[in-house]
C-alpha cells in the first residue's frame, strides 16, 4: 500500500486544525492524522514556570526526527506509537496513541513545511491563512477555554515568541505550498481536497 502524505500548515489560529479535523471527521478511520504539536520535545527536567516561558514556535522546539521516523514507518506499513502533548503542563505526557498505516496520512502543524526533509515527504502541501487579528483572537479563546491558560500569559507568549516566529519561520513557507486557502471553513477548498482524497482512497 502506497501512502499519500498531505501536509497542512499555517499560522496559529489560522484554521488549519479546524480544516484537518473536518477531513478527519469526514473520513473517520479511513485516514491517519498526526499533529506536529505532539512532537514537542520533552521538558521533564525543566520547572513548570520556566516551561511556560519557552519558545514553542521555533523549529528546535520539536522532535521532528521522531516524526520523520514514524512517517517512514507508516509508509512502510507499520503502526507507530505517537506521543501526546499536554498543553496544560507545557510538556509531553507519558501517554501515547497508536496510529495505523493508511492510504492517506494528514500531518498538521505550524512548521511542517519549515524542515526540508519533512516538506519533501508530502505529496500535497496545503497552507491555511487568516488575518493576523483573527488568528490572535482565536488563539486567546482556544488557549483559555481548551488549554487552561490565562489571558495575560497568552498575550505575553504571542508578543514575545508566537508573532516574531510566525514571520520568521511560518509565513516564509506559504509560497512552498501547492494550495493556499483562506480559513479552515472554506467550503470550496474543503470539497476540493475531500474529493481528491476520495479518489485516492478509491484507487487500487
Amino acid at each position: 500500500m502506497k501512502s499519500i502524505l498531505i501536509g497542512i500548515a499555517g499560522g496559529t489560529g489560522s484554521g488549519k486544525s479546524t480544516f484537518t479535523n473536518r477531513l478527519k471527521e469526514a473520513f473517520c478511520d479511513n485516514i491517519a492524522v498526526l499533529y506536529h504539536d505532539n512532537y514537542y520535545k520533552k521538558q521533564d527536567g525543566i520547572p513548570f514556570d520556566e516551561r511556560k516561558k519557552m519558545n514553542y514556535d521555533h523549529p528546535e522546539a520539536f522532535e521532528t526526527e521522531l516524526l520523520l521516523k514514524q512517517l517512514t514507518q507508516l509508509r512502510s506499513g507499520r503502526s507507530v506509537e505517537c506521543p501526546i502533548y499536554d498543553y496544560s503542563m507545557h510538556n509531553r505526557s507519558n501517554e501515547v496513541v497508536t496510529v495505523e498505516p493508511k492510504k492517506v496520512i494528514l500531518v498538521e502543524g505550524i512548521l511542517v513545511f519549515a524542515d526540508e526533509r519533512l516538506r519533501n515527504m508530502f505529496d500535497i502541501k496545503i497552507f491555511v491563512e487568516a488575518d493576523a487579528d483573527e488568528r490572535i483572537l482565536r488563539r486567546v479563546i482556544r488557549d483559555v477555554k481548551e488549554r487552561g491558560r490565562d489571558i495575560e500569559g497568552v498575550v505575553e507568549q504571542y508578543l514575545t515568541t508566537v508573532k516574531p516566529m510566525h514571520y520568521l519561520y511560518v509565513e516564509p513557507t506559504k509560497p512552498l505550498a501547492d494550495v493556499i486557502m483562506n480559513s479552515g471553513m472554506n467550503e470550496v477548498a474543503f470539497q476540493l481536497v475531500k474529493t481528491n482524497i476520495e479518489k485516492i482512497l478509491d484507487c487500487d
